[in-house]
């Protein structure tokens, strides 16, 4: 069975103390099971973004733990910050990550609320997928009166808590309470005004966020609200939905922010609230100077607004991941006020197993001197997989030169998709260096195994031919992708920059000769598998890799010939 993943990313109310933060964001990593993967304090909220992950069960002991050591060392009646808060532990949303629903999610969150109710005799409120009502799906209008407003919300049958005191007993006084949910994936975006002004900094933040502003008669601010039938204010929606927002003046930094919470990045991403923010800021004699991420941030929506800022640019692409990082980084401004470091602020490159040695992590030099040492790995596989990755590499540079070519300008995006095509070849094949490795590794460990009785040596049998055929699909996988990846090398010699012909040449050299390395290592493994049938199969199949790829070298150098 996969295992379930979930993240829970509580906001607590302290943001200046260093100790208190650390103590907090400990009790929750110390939990067996549990991965911390940031701490984002803000000193003019007053307030700090803990994320941590794990399986469920561990994410709910931790969460607990959590919500427990804030309460002791959090005094609400003392709190103060820019940002609307509550309680100690403000909220505490569970969100799905890996094999799990949204209904699962919201069982877990249910749990956690009635352990903090009853063990820490906490209040609380279920806000979005685990509301039990629903008026209480919105955590604005469940947190509406913040802190301050906890005594008489209290008393509203409207209002009662979900699970812990009904009461505003001294309990409440100090560690207020705590919203706790199970939601899709959020990201807190702030974006960066050339103003000190909140007021000007909430116009556009009702330009943008889906609730709008409420529709007033005469003076848009002082006017008299405009109610419907039934007396509820009537609202002008802005621009785009999915999206929360406020201003506010951030002291630390000197300037008005714009802070939204981007409730699903599908509706509306990244560089969607930040171009309409742009566009709206102009419109009031306002210039947006960059933008802040608070957390971590999905590799996907980094990537999309990559895409989106190369697409108005008319660039290629197919360019590496490491580069999109870096045009987003830039487009949105996120090092506008401090540095962004990828490996610290995308989920996914936290979430990396950092003890893992991979053969791809490697310098060059030393790629080298590891598959000419005595070890048997590297060999011959990993290599024809990494000869394949340089070739296609090749290929896909043709492709972004033409792409970028002086008169060739109606025709980048042509050139895009072949060097996106490249770019996935290139991804494949650096994966398949370590994973050849990895396939003889097992190969290794199952000859290894004991083989004292006769229950042992079937299992000992069993693995040795199990391993023995993953280390050759491997390989063959290795022909399949390279002999592919030809097809950019063909297309970039007959239609591709002509000064680059040498190189789409080479690139397809280096295929070619990923795919006949590979084939030699197919050959070799399938010999000792006593499967016969699935020898047979991936003997043939290869062979026919094999042919192909000599007849597509032989058409390459054709091309290169009649035009050198």
């Amino acid at each position: 069975m996969k295992t379930q993943l979930i993240e829970c990313v509580p906001n607590i109310s302290e943001g200046r103390d260093e100790q208190k933060i650390n103590a907090i964001a400990q009790a929750a990593s110390a939990v067996e099971g549990v991965k911390l993967l940031d701490i984002d304090p803000g000193k003019a909220t007053n307030r700090t973004v803990i994320t941590f992950v794990g399986t469920p069960k561990a994410v709910v002991e931790a969460a607990f733990q959590l919500i427990k050591k804030a309460s002791e060392l959090i005094d609400m009646s003392k709190h103060s910050g820019e940002h609307p808060r509550f309680g100690a532990t403000d909220v505490c949303p569970l969100i799905p990550i890996a094999n799990i629903s949204m209904e699962e999610t919201a069982t877990y969150a249910h749990q956690l609320g009635a352990r903090v109710g009853e063990e820490l005799g906490i209040s609380g409120y279920y806000y979005e997928n685990a509301a039990t009502s629903e008026n209480r799906r919105n955590l604005a209008t469940v947190r509406a009166g913040e802190y301050e407003g906890l005594k008489d919300k209290m008393k509203k049958q409207d209002w009662k808590p979900d699970f812990g005191p009904v009461t505003f007993n001294q309990k409440v006084v100090q560690s207020g309470v705590t919203a706790i949910s199970a939601r899709d994936f959020l990201i807190a975006y702030n974006i960066n005004l050339n103003t000190t002004s909140t007021r000007r900094a909430n116009a556009i933040a009702f330009d943008i966020r889906e609730a709008g502003r409420i529709k007033r008669t005469g003076n848009p601010i002082t006017g008299k609200k405009v109610l419907d039938e039934e007396g509820n204010p009537v609202r002008i929606p802005g621009k785009l939905k999915a999206v929360k927002g406020i201003g506010w003046y951030i002291e630390e930094y000197g300037i008005a922010q714009i802070s939204y919470n981007l409730t699903n990045i599908s509706i509306t991403s990244m560089h969607q609230a930040f171009d309409a923010t742009v566009e709206a800021a102009e419109k009031r004699g306002l210039r947006v100077t960059g933008s802040e991420l608070i957390g971590l941030v999905p590799l996907k929506a980094m990537i999309e607004a990559a895409d989106y800022f190369l697409t108005k640019q008319q660039r290629s692409l197919g360019i590496s991941e490491s580069e999109k990082i870096k045009i987003a980084v830039k487009s949105l401004g996120l090092d506008d006020l401090k540095p962004f470091n990828p490996k610290e602020r995308i989920i996914e490159y936290v979430m990396k197993d950092r003890t893992e040695k991979r053969l791809v992590d490697l310098s060059i030099s030393d790629f080298a001197d590891e598959t000419a040492s005595e070890s048997m790995a590297p060999g011959g596989g990993s290599i024809s997989a990494y000869v394949g990755a340089l070739g296609i590499s090749l290929g896909t540079m043709v492709a972004n030169l033409s792409a970028h070519k002086p008169g060739w300008d109606d025709q980048w995006e042509y050139y895009s998709e072949w060097a996106e095509k490249g770019q996935s070849y290139k991804n494949e094949l650096i994966q398949l260096v370590d994973e050849d490795t990895r396939a003889f590794n097992a190969i290794i460990d199952a000859f290894r195994m004991p083989k004292g009785n006769d229950q042992e040596i079937i299992e000992r049998k069993f693995a040795i031919e199990h391993a023995t055929k993953v280390a050759t699909k491997v390989p063959f996988k290795i022909m399949e992708v390279a002999f592919q990846s030809m097809e950019v090398m063909l297309e970039m010699a007959e239609k591709g920059l002509q000064n680059s012909l040498s190189d789409a040449g080479v690139g397809a050299l280096c295929a070619r000769t990923a795919v006949i390395g590979a084939y030699f290592n197919v050959r070799i493994n399938a010999k000792d598998i006593k499967d016969k049938a699935f020898v047979s199969k991936i003997l043939n199949e290869a062979k026919d890799i094999y042919d192909q790829t000599l007849a597509l070298e032989e058409k390459m150098i054709q091309i290169i010939d009649s035009k050198i």
